[in-house]
């Protein structure tokens, strides 16, 4: 019997390929070296996953858009012959990073309403614009740009919460990135459904059309406490242990959302969720801002995950997320932009940036939470958070091959004394100058592969011209 016949998976047959190549066959045998897709030599490369670890000299092995194996640069010269070899010589090289949540094609909104409370900009601003303006086409060509944007920036997974995620999908499959898209629920109509019942109905044709596709992956998304009522969110928790997707969801971003709740139900929206049944492995709470000590135990004790989104945070006036304290009590925390209309950019640089800076000024501690802590939550964190932590967020054999490198050579960035540290206090989405996803080129030396930036800016341009100078955000004095 072949041996392809006795191993039952292809994880099985590359384990044991790999150890008869790295062994010789026979001892004393010469070693033939095995052809594969793709060799990367950077200056350094930081696997995320064993913690705390930055390699020099080493390199990383793909063949069909799997890691096969990260080793010494001179082991792989003598065991690998690769079809394509980037030497990158003043580079790190790093897992793509994974933005947990946003609103992509919200990105068509950017600057339409700026420097108000999240309320009075949901209220009186952007969900005018959006009954306006949302359709298929408005969803598919603001994703596309957001991708594009993503990619630029080392992003190669999204989470996303929003409208038509056909749409969306269309764009994530144009533009190479991978992406977790949100099935909405909300309760009230607009452009793309009537009423709850109508989100559910789309949201779950969608799912069973194109779940399997390369790259995709879904969430139930019901948007927030104080959108959704109680017969959605029980209908969530049912279908979100019979289908094993994630559950996306605003939760305690600002003290009004709390203060709205205590006035409605009784109790605070967490309680709320917890009695629903929705607080649980599965639950992604994005913002938890205003979250108490028992709050952040309850969140641990079932293996939630948060979403801190620093900029948003900040941007809306909404506060500051306890983050030091929610990773002290081991809750799995990654890091999103939000929707460009509520953050200007997708780059999450500047969220580990800021995330780490901000847990540090508001705990008066320099050491709550250190560079590769950051870094971790905007990789293997939010890759966990989705049930994607096999599949992505480090650079570890028989994961894709998810990749971006960093080029250290700017004046911004020399000297170098500690790559992680500058990574995460010094270097931003603009000095990403490689990305891979699924082993495939995205960006090559900062130019985008298959995608023309310029059709892309005359796209923005024309929506642009068409919503207009509606909702300029500009308040009374």
């Amino acid at each position: 019997m072949p041996l392809s016949g006795m191993l039952r998976s292809r994880q099985e047959r590359r384990q044991v390929l790999q150890t008869f190549y790295s062994e010789g066959f026979f001892k004393g045998a010469t070693v033939m070296q095995q052809p594969i897709d793709l060799l990367i030599y950077p200056r350094w490369l930081v696997p995320v996953v064993p913690a705390g670890v930055v390699l020099e000299d080493y390199a990383l092995a793909v063949e069909q858009g799997r890691i096969v194996a990260v080793l010494p640069a001179r082991e792989a010269r003598e065991r690998f012959v690769a079809r394509e070899t980037e030497t990158l010589e003043t580079h790190l090289l790093m897992p793509g990073l994974v933005n947990l949540h946003c609103h992509a094609a919200m990105n068509l909104l950017r600057g339409i309403a700026d420097d108000l409370p999240l309320m009075s900009w949901l209220l009186e601003h952007i969900w005018p614009a959006e009954a306006k303006h949302v359709s298929h086409r408005f969803v598919h060509d603001g994703t596309l740009i957001a991708c594009v944007e993503m990619l630029r920036s080392g992003v190669t997974c999204f989470n996303d919460m929003y409208f038509f995620p056909e749409a969306a999908a269309e764009a994530v499959n144009t533009s190479g990135i991978r992406a977790a898209l949100g099935l909405t629920v909300l309760e009230f109509p607009g452009a793309y459904a009537r009423d709850a019942d109508d989100y559910f109905a789309k949201g779950l044709a969608v799912h069973e059309t194109l779940r399997g596709r390369p790259r995709l992956s879904f969430c139930l998304a019901p948007h927030a406490p104080y959108s959704v009522s109680d017969r959605s969110f029980e209908r969530v928790a049912v279908l979100a242990n019979e289908l094993h997707l994630p559950m996306h969801i605003h939760v305690h971003e600002t003290r009004d959302e709390i203060a709205q709740s205590l006035k409605e139900h009784g109790i605070r929206p967490l309680e709320r969720l917890h009695r629903l049944g929705l607080v649980e492995s599965k639950l992604i709470a994005v913002h938890a801002v205003h979250l108490g000590a028992k709050e952040i135990a309850q969140l641990a004790a079932c293996d939630a995950s948060v979403v801190h989104c620093p900029t948003s945070n900040l941007k809306h006036g909404s506060g500051i997320a306890p983050l030091a304290a929610l990773l002290e009590a081991g809750v799995n925390v990654g890091l999103g932009t939000d929707g460009a209309a509520s953050n200007s950019r997708f780059d999450l640089f500047e969220e580990m940036r800021l995330a780490a800076l901000l847990a540090k000024g508001s705990e008066e501690k320099a050491t709550a939470v250190n560079a590769h802590r950051a870094l971790a939550m905007a990789t293997i964190g939010g890759a966990q958070a989705l049930g994607l932590g096999d599949e992505i967020g480090s650079l570890e054999p028989g994961k894709a091959a998810d990749v971006c490198a960093v080029d250290f050579s700017a004046l911004h960035l020399s000297p170098c004394y500690d790559p992680v540290s500058h990574l995460v206090y010094a270097v931003s989405g603009d000095d990403v100058s490689h990305v891979w996803v699924d082993g495939k080129a995205r960006v090559k030396n900062r130019v985008l592969v298959d995608l023309d930036v310029e059709a892309l800016k005359a796209m923005a341009t024309g929506w642009g011209a068409k919503i207009g100078g509606q909702g300029s955000g500009k308040p009374d004095p």
